[in-house]
């Protein structure tokens, strides 16, 4: 790790390893385009959009709709790679995935890369400060 990781690191005390754990957690679930489908397929393709479109801010979306679209398998899941129970995982979810989908969506799609290697691509989200900046 380089001393720019380790500036990052402390700068986000403690966040850089939940978007780590997320990012994870996403490529469990089959990667990034596979989670955007369950999560239209949830009744929340407007919120999904608003979050890869250029032209309009994100909406935000609620740990309810979140396990509703997800399904509470899964946030439980993330929960124990969290280390943390299903309620506080969804409410992650809620709060980072608008964040971690705008970040890889600059050109109004979601970034190629992100389809191949999603843990890389959201490192360099990270690094360059698009997610907590």
């Amino acid at each position: 790790m380089g001393l720019f990781d380790d500036v990052v690191g402390s700068l986000l005390s403690g966040d850089a390893g939940k978007y780590q754990a997320i990012l994870s957690w996403v490529n469990e679930q089959g990667g990034i385009q596979a989670l955007l489908e369950k999560l239209q397929s949830g009744g929340l393709g407007d919120i999904v959009s608003s979050w890869i479109s250029n032209q309009q801010s994100n909406q935000s979306i609620s740990s309810d709709q979140v396990v509703s679209a997800l399904g509470a398998p899964a946030v439980s899941d993330l929960g124990e790679k969290l280390g943390t129970d299903a309620s506080s995982a969804s409410a992650m979810l809620a709060e980072y995935l608008p964040k971690i989908v705008d970040a890889l969506s600059p050109k109004g799609e979601v970034d190629p890369q992100a389809h191949n290697d999603l843990l890389s691509a959201g490192m360099d989200l990270l690094k360059g400060g698009k997610l907590f900046g």
